[in-house]
C-alpha cells in the first residue's frame, strides 16, 4: 500500500510587528501621524491618542528604550511597504554563474563548440567560470591551459570582461568571465550593426526631374497643316482621272 505523501502544513509566518493592544510595555516614545515627536507617555494614553484619530499605534523601534511607536494607518502602511519591496525585486538583477570545462589538448572543433556555449551564457547576462582540467602529466604544462583561457577571453572580448585572471587550483585552472557593459546595457547588437554599415540607411539624393522634351508648338502645327494641304491637292488631281475611268467603263 503506497504511503501517503505528507504535505507541509506549517502556518504562514505571523506578522511580528506589535500594534495597538499587543504593545505591552508600560511606556513608549510617541510619534504622531505627521511625523512629529510627541514625547514619552504611558502606553494606554498613546493608544487612546491613536484611537481618537481612527488610526493604529504601531511599534517601529522595539529595541529602543522606551520603544518608539508611530500613529498611522497600519493596513495602508503594510501595502506601501509591500509595493516598495515589489519594486525593489523588479529592478534587482540576479546574475547566475555558469561553469564550462576545457581540456588542455582540446580539438579545434570542440573548442569552437564550447566557445559558442560561453557566448550564449554571456548574452544571457550570466557569469561564466571557465575551468581547464589537467590529467596525469598534463599538470606539468600549465602554460597550455593559460593559452586556451587567454585565447577564449580574446575571442569573446566584445562580450565579456575578465573578473578573475587564470589561477591554478590543484589540477584545475580557472578563469571567471563577466558580461561586458554593452551586453548588460543591451547595446552590443546596435553598435555592431552600425560598425558593419547595416544601420539606418542614409537618405538617397533625390533624382533630378526629367525635363519634358521642348517642342515648338507653332512649327509643329504648321507642319501638320502643310501635310493636310498636300493630301488635298493629290486628291483633287486624282479626281478627273477617276471620273474618266468611270465614263469609259459606262461606254463599254
Amino acid at each position: 500500500m503506497p504511503v501517503p505523501r505528507r504535505f507541509d502544513r506549517r502556518p504562514p509566518e505571523r506578522d511580528q510587528t506589535r500594534i495597538n493592544e499587543r504593545i505591552r510595555v508600560p511606556e513608549v516614545r510617541l510619534i504622531d501621524e505627521s511625523g512629529q515627536q510627541v514625547g514619552v507617555m504611558k502606553t494606554e494614553k498613546a493608544l487612546s491618542y491613536a484611537q481618537s484619530r481612527d488610526l493604529d499605534l504601531v511599534e517601529v523601534a522595539p529595541e529602543a528604550r522606551p520603544p518608539v511607536c508611530r500613529v498611522l494607518d497600519y493596513s495602508k502602511y503594510k501595502y506601501e511597504q509591500a509595493q516598495k519591496a515589489k519594486a525593489a525585486r523588479k529592478h534587482q538583477t540576479s546574475i547566475n554563474v555558469r561553469e564550462i570545462k576545457f581540456r588542455p589538448k582540446i580539438a579545434e572543433h570542440d573548442y569552437a563548440t564550447k566557445k559558442g556555449h560561453v557566448e550564449r551564457f554571456l548574452r544571457h547576462k550570466d557569469k561564466v567560470k571557465v575551468t581547464i582540467m589537467f590529467r596525469g602529466r598534463e599538470v606539468t604544462h600549465p602554460e597550455r591551459g593559460a593559452m586556451i583561457l587567454e585565447r577564449l577571453a580574446e575571442d569573446l572580448s566584445e562580450l565579456c570582461q575578465v573578473d578573475q585572471r587564470p589561477q591554478q587550483d590543484g589540477r584545475n585552472m580557472t578563469m571567471l568571465l563577466a558580461p561586458s557593459k554593452a551586453v548588460l546595457a543591451g547595446t552590443l547588437d546596435e553598435d555592431k550593426a552600425e560598425a558593419d554599415g547595416d544601420g539606418p540607411a542614409a537618405e538617397a539624393p533625390e533624382a533630378p526631374e526629367a525635363e519634358a522634351p521642348v517642342t515648338d508648338a507653332p512649327e509643329a502645327e504648321a507642319e501638320v497643316e502643310a501635310d493636310a494641304e498636300v493630301e488635298a491637292e493629290e486628291a483633287e488631281a486624282d479626281a478627273p482621272e477617276a471620273e474618266e475611268a468611270e465614263a469609259d467603263t459606262a461606254d463599254e
